[in-house]
């Protein structure tokens, strides 16, 4: 718990530093062409929920380009959108994701969507980044069935990419293709950036204090795309994208979203 409680304050206090750190405007085309992707949706966790569909409303109204959210499976094998293993941090019931039937947590938390209805709703409307968690439930078979009928009238890497903290989750999405498919690394940026070339997926996504130049500019001479985390302000944003970054993730995608606008129409 201390080492977390650390890990949060060294962040914040980086944040606020490239916060404060100016950089040069990136170039118009860098602004135009990335991907400004909102972290679980536009939430604050009290008056609006993470991985909800008012929190990606939220995002959706304000301009951003994707949304990224985190697929759990229940007992019986539904993917639902929440984070965390189980429901209480977030909804205040404590249920367990993995051992919960899908109607027992439909009649317990409505809030939760399921894949299915987001992708229903928001489907070629904003650009889907879906990262599977691990759970152990295995049937891999018949999660890749349920994932064929749910994305099957998407585009695989035009309409989503399936994110994944190990590369052995994508097994179940094996028939997206590796090039829909992005690894994302923790501290161990090294081996997800070894792996990532040699199975030649679409890219890969990773803290921006963490992702090097010389590792962003190695992946873009493979032809792939790098994401970064958490950017949260201006300057940030200008640093990311004056690095050769695509996808930029952020807790606050709407302000981004917005100062990009504002920065394309001033020309």
């Amino acid at each position: 718990m201390r080492i977390l409680w650390l890990e949060r304050l060294a962040r914040r206090l980086a944040d606020a530093v490239f916060a404060l750190w100016p950089r040069r405007r990136p170039p118009a085309a860098a602004l135009a062409e990335c991907m400004i992707v909102a972290h679980r949706g536009e939430f604050d966790n009290e008056a609006v929920l993470e991985n909800t569909v008012p929190a990606f409303e939220l995002a959706a109204a304000g301009g951003v380009d994707g949304i990224e959210f985190d697929v759990r499976w229940t007992a019986d094998l539904e993917p639902v959108v929440i984070h965390d293993p189980r429901t209480g941090r977030v909804f205040g019931v404590d249920l367990i994701v993995a051992e919960t039937p899908f109607e027992e947590l439909r009649a317990c938390l409505p809030e939760i969507p399921t894949l299915a209805e987001i992708v229903a709703r928001y489907g070629r409307r904003m650009h889907l980044m879906i990262e599977l968690k691990r759970d152990g439930l295995g049937a891999d078979a018949a999660r890749r069935e349920r994932l064929e009928q749910i994305l099957g009238e998407l585009r695989p890497g035009e309409d989503f990419h399936v994110l994944a903290l190990a590369p052995e989750l994508f097994e179940p999405v094996d028939f997206v293709g590796r090039r829909a498919c992005m690894p994302v690394a923790e501290l161990n940026l090294e081996a997800i950036s070894r792996h990532t070339l040699a199975r030649d997926y679409a890219g890969m996504s990773g803290h921006y204090l963490l992702l090097s130049s010389a590792m962003i500019e190695r992946h873009r001479d493979r032809g792939q795309r790098i994401g970064t985390g958490f950017v949260g302000s201006r300057f940030c944003l200008y640093r990311e994208l004056n690095r050769g970054v695509s996808w930029i993730f952020s807790k606050r995608a709407t302000p981004l979203a917005t100062l990009r606008r504002d920065l394309l129409a001033r020309g």
